[in-house]
């Protein structure tokens, strides 16, 4: 695709960007309102061959800053969000609601990263960034008060995918600085085209991803579009063809040059080895009316029967894809709020945190 086409897109995806934002605002006015973030901060991205910035806003309890957690030095579980948008619309702060109940709920700490977006950044950008950000958390875990061996991923649709994908990156990223540390660094180091990013941090700690919480993701891309609607038992509710095309053009580029089956795009049919390597704690809703409802179920079944994950898995009737986010300023759904709670302390399932 030539550049015009390229700003094309970015112009479209800048339009509804700015509409999604209209949308986001009317839904978080509903009560209980959505907390703004309890502070954020910018990195700089290390892993992506494209250089930027990284914002993240963090949503902590109550307790966080107060005298006594400084004095008994208290740590928090830390959940990391992605928000949802196709890798091309959308902003970290359209889950507050979410973040609020994460809070109040599991006295976590949600750290929401505003990843950089398609067709900007096209893949894998958005999934190097998410890897960056959890890095940064479990070398900055002191300061910021948060434990680095109980980290969980959440996410929403896109961000759904980002659940899955960017642990299984982390794991890789993990696996390659082991390498570079047990042969000297040298050998290794400069068979890499962003070797400079796994020295780029200066603590050899890993952190421990103890649990998913996925909504309705977007996991197999080797399904097409087509594929997937065949599977929706309601065709009036999948998703526009103008968007899903806008997400699909802007993110899976250059055209013909990204490979469907990576595990960092289609997690649910990554490789056994890398599936056996996510936590054992797995919860996953989907909605009954979405396109990738179907896929989704799949991959619940492989987790289980495959791996035997403890995975608690619901599907949600007689709701389409991103059912969580309508722009009701009037009215917040008590159903969902307690799907939000339930994600905390699953049956089936230790507690998400």
């Amino acid at each position: 695709m030539g550049q015009s086409k390229r700003w094309a897109l970015k112009a479209q995806a800048v339009m509804w960007r700015n509409l999604m934002d209209i949308g986001m605002h009317l839904h978080m006015l509903a009560p209980p309102p959505a907390p703004a973030p309890s502070f954020s901060t910018t990195i700089s991205s290390k892993l992506a061959s494209k250089s930027g910035k990284i914002p993240l806003h963090f949503y902590v309890p109550e307790s966080y800053n107060s005298d006594e957690t400084k004095q008994s030095k208290h740590i928090y579980p830390v959940v990391i969000n992605f928000h949802g948008g196709g890798f091309t619309i959308g902003r970290a702060t359209d889950n507050a609601q979410w973040a609020r109940a994460v809070v109040h709920y599991a006295d976590a700490v949600v750290v929401s990263v505003d990843y950089r977006l398609a067709p900007e950044h096209p893949f894998p950008t958005a999934i190097e960034d998410g890897v960056d950000a959890t890095l940064y958390l479990v070398e900055h875990a002191d300061e910021l008060k948060i434990d680095p061996h109980r980290i969980a991923y959440s996410g929403f649709s896109a961000g759904g995918n980002m659940s899955f994908s960017v642990p299984i990156r982390l794991a890789e990223e993990y696996r390659t600085r082991k390498m570079q540390r047990e042969a000297g660094g040298s050998e290794i180091a400069s068979l890499r085209s962003d070797a400079a990013s796994a020295a780029s941090y200066t603590t050899t700690q890993e952190g421990t991803v103890i649990a998913i919480s996925s909504w309705y993701p977007s996991i197999n891309y080797t399904n097409t579009r087509d594929e997937r609607r065949k599977t929706n038992v309601r065709t009036d509710k999948e998703l526009p063809k103008f968007f899903t095309n806008l997400f699909d053009a802007s993110y899976l580029y250059p055209v013909n040059g990204v490979d469907l089956k990576s595990p960092w795009l289609s997690p649910g049919i990554a490789p056994s080895e890398m599936i056996k390597d996510l936590p054992e704690n797995i919860i996953l809703y989907t909605c009954e009316w979405d396109e990738l409802c179907a896929e989704a179920d799949r991959f619940h079944h492989r987790l289980v029967n495959d791996f035997g994950k403890k995975v608690v898995y619901k599907k949600v009737i007689g709701v389409a894809h991103a059912f969580d986010k309508m722009p009701n300023p009037l009215h917040w759904d008590p159903k969902i709020e307690t799907m939000y709670r339930e994600k905390h302390k699953p049956k089936g399932a230790e507690c998400l945190c």
